[in-house]
């Protein structure tokens, strides 16, 4: 997943987990960070989030950056805090989305994930041709090399990451409404 969208789509996935804990979240007054909905974003966030963000940013690292910087300027360290800057999203996300899940106000879910909603589609948008090439960073600055995503060793792991965090978030999302 490119880095610049990753944030984003956690905070959009955090908030659509405390939406789906909100009977246990009114029902509960101890502390936000210690209801189960909280620890299961936590475990997401870690196991299914990190590692496919990692695997983008260690295997095809100028995709990641979706060829705006050269991946091979940037220290891993800086990748790996990326990486779990961005998997921070998740929690972060059911922190914002609380208050709306604990007042159980729909509309005011909509107000707080319509931001994150608004930006990824327009990085999308801005983005869509950088999205859908699988190059190395100089290949796509010469205009050379370049292979539609669906083609290439890419495309195949953007396939197999969709899958795995499908299922991840599939399984944050049955074990947050069991806990109701």
């Amino acid at each position: 997943m490119p880095l610049l969208f990753a944030p984003t789509f956690a905070l959009i996935i955090g908030i659509g987990l405390a939406w789906s804990s909100r009977d246990a979240l009114v029902q509960r007054e101890t502390a936000l960070v210690t209801t189960r909905g909280f620890t299961t974003t936590i475990a997401l966030a870690l196991l299914v989030f990190a590692p496919v963000c990692g695997y983008f940013a260690a295997f095809h690292g100028d995709w990641t950056y979706l060829y705006l910087i050269g991946s091979s300027r940037i220290p891993s360290a800086v990748d790996l805090a990326l990486v779990l800057l961005a998997s921070g999203g998740i929690p972060l996300g059911f922190v914002v989305g609380a208050p709306a899940a604990r007042s159980r106000r729909p509309e005011r879910l909509l107000r707080t994930l319509a931001g994150p909603a608004v930006v990824l589609l327009v990085l999308a948008v801005v983005l869509g041709r950088r999205l859908g090439t699988s190059a190395s960073f100089a290949q796509f600055h010469g205009d050379f090399g370049q292979a539609a995503i669906d083609k290439s060793p890419l495309g195949q792991g953007v396939l197999v990451a969709w899958i795995a965090l499908a299922l991840g978030v599939g399984w944050a999302f049955r074990i947050v409404r069991r806990s109701r």
